[in-house]
């Protein structure tokens, strides 16, 4: 069957909302048990999956965290035994309090790199990147343990391929994210372990909340945006669900673009 996860184990990084969330409940659909790891209370999410007859449990994580990640893989082995599927999907846009896409709407230079605090471009850099590679790693590490293989899912975003002025830190972020996904997938090709992206274009999650009431932010994302609408936390799902499942088995390396269009040309 398509897309099925029946008997699988996936740890999901901010799997409490958005993408992270869409993600636990589509994969408990396809039969997989969850292991939900976010700062944010799990509760809800564990609900979706329990809905979809499947089990789940949320460790609050702090991705950043080296000892934290380690103890969300060492929660799922202990309840489930092993960890066959982990989505690297918790980050942020900015430190703003605002997606990046409503910040560059009100004009001026305020975030560009010439007026950027060291500070807020390192807190990005350390959510998106350092805590997706120690998720990753850990996840690599507990699948090379078990001998059987795996898929690992980073959640990158069109902005790690295009130039967003503005956005320099989630920007670098995101393109560094497909980087080490290209690069995990080349160390990992020979042991059954199948490291990809999913790289969104604008999607109706909780880090662009209101953007649809901002006309300015709106006219700046379609733009881009062939399609001319917001993606949906479920299209990003699906593109997950492809990546985790055995119809991408001949798959590592690659970034799948759910994203209205952006790359067209």
């Amino acid at each position: 069957m398509a897309g099925d996860l029946t008997g699988k184990i996936a740890v999901i990084t901010g799997g409490a909302s958005g993408i992270g969330q869409a993600t636990a409940v589509r994969f408990a659909k396809e039969g997989a048990d969850i292991v939900i790891g976010d700062l944010k209370d799990g509760d809800d999410t564990i609900r979706l999956v329990e809905e979809q007859g499947r089990k789940a449990i949320f460790v609050r994580t702090d991705t950043t965290d080296e000892a934290q990640v380690d103890g969300l893989i060492a929660a799922a082995v202990e309840t489930f035994g092993k960890v066959d599927v982990c989505v690297a999907s918790a980050g942020i846009a900015s430190v703003q309090g605002a997606s990046n896409i409503q910040i560059r709407a009100r004009g001026g230079d305020a975030t560009y790199v010439h007026n950027l605090d060291t500070a807020s471009f390192t807190r990005v850099i350390d959510i998106n990147v350092t805590g997706v590679m120690q998720t990753c790693r850990a996840a690599a590490r507990q699948m090379l343990a078990q001998g059987e293989g795996g898929s690992i899912i980073t959640i990158a975003s069109t902005a790690g391929k295009i130039p967003l002025a503005g956005a320099a830190a989630y920007c670098t972020s995101k393109a560094a994210v497909i980087m080490l996904t290209k690069v995990m997938a080349k160390e990992l090709a020979t042991t059954g372990i199948r490291v990809n992206a999913v790289g969104p274009g604008y999607t109706a999650t909780p880090m662009i909340a209101g953007i649809e009431d901002n006309q300015p932010a709106m006219d700046s994302a379609m733009s881009i945006t062939p399609m001319g609408r917001l993606g949906t936390p479920d299209e990003q799902a699906a593109a997950c669900l492809f990546l985790a499942s055995s119809e991408s088995s001949f798959m590592t390396g690659q970034v799948l673009h759910p994203a209205g269009g952006q790359f067209t040309g």
